[in-house]
């Protein structure tokens, strides 16, 4: 049988592709130990750079666009909903309180549905643009992510986090992509965290508070591009609220294309 997607589709497509298979297994590994579904969306989020870094050097296909969108709802729609869900069940149950239960829950569902509004939004309107609309799904999946390796599981927090994500998602600021320096430096400490649970069970060398140290940096960093971004964060050939507003001329430089969102 000849599989129709052979010869069709890209290495960076696999990249793509590869990035939904590690959503998937996030969203078992919630059920059983909530960091390693935290490391497991972090992994997806460096496989979304990579994609685009594939795509760029070897070429993208058509279906690269949907495919990212697609792979990206797993990864950083539905993953980050069941996190939150998974540590939700694990402190509450409805039994004992079943209003605060149910609303956490409508929340998760809340976030993976404006996650997919949000991904459908940016392949139609943003893909080809330097900049996006709503915060991206990614950013919103590692905060939550590194946050639950930081060790804020606190129910109530995860969940006013996740609807205060959900509203974001779907509104009008606008977001700069991420400069390739920085994109770069976001990665080397995703993937710090993701290998720090190995390096510890192959030495004692490394102290205990290292794992969560790269967590805390990872979070700094995100909510640091999440909050000042949006203002601040500009350049590239992207011009500044103030910059349009006066009528300046923005500079030229090469931006960076992320197939991510």
């Amino acid at each position: 049988m000849h599989l129709r997607f052979v010869g069709r589709l890209g290495l960076a497509d696999a990249v793509t592709v590869a990035n939904a298979a590690i959503g998937f297994l996030a969203v078992v590994a919630a059920a059983v130990d909530p960091r390693i579904a935290a490391r497991l969306i972090l992994l997806a989020a460096v496989a979304d750079g990579l994609d685009g870094v594939v795509a760029r050097h070897r070429g993208s296909t058509d279906a690269g666009p949907y495919l990212d969108s697609l792979a990206d709802v797993a990864s950083f729609g539905v993953a980050p909903a069941a996190l939150v869900a998974f540590v939700l069940l694990d402190a509450r149950t409805f039994a004992a309180d079943p209003v605060f239960v149910a609303a956490g829950l409508g929340v998760a569902a809340l976030f993976v549905s404006l996650a997919v509004a949000r991904l459908g939004m940016y392949t139609a309107y943003d893909a080809d643009e330097r900049e996006t609309v709503g915060v991206p799904t990614t950013l919103a999946a590692t905060v939550l992510a590194a946050a639950v390796i930081a060790g804020y599981t606190a129910p109530a927090l995860l969940v006013a986090v996740t609807a205060a994500f959900a509203v974001l998602m779907g509104s009008t600021v606008t977001y700069p992509d991420l400069h390739a320096q920085d994109a770069l430096v976001m990665g080397v400490v995703q993937a710090a965290v993701i290998v720090t649970p190995v390096g510890h069970m192959a030495t004692s060398i490394l102290p205990a508070w290292i794992g969560e140290g790269f967590a805390f940096a990872l979070l700094f960093l995100s909510v640091g591009y999440l909050v000042l971004g949006p203002r601040f964060y500009w350049g590239d050939g992207i011009r500044s609220p103030t910059d349009v507003g006066d009528g300046k001329d923005a500079k030229d430089a090469d931006a960076v294309e992320d197939r991510g969102a």
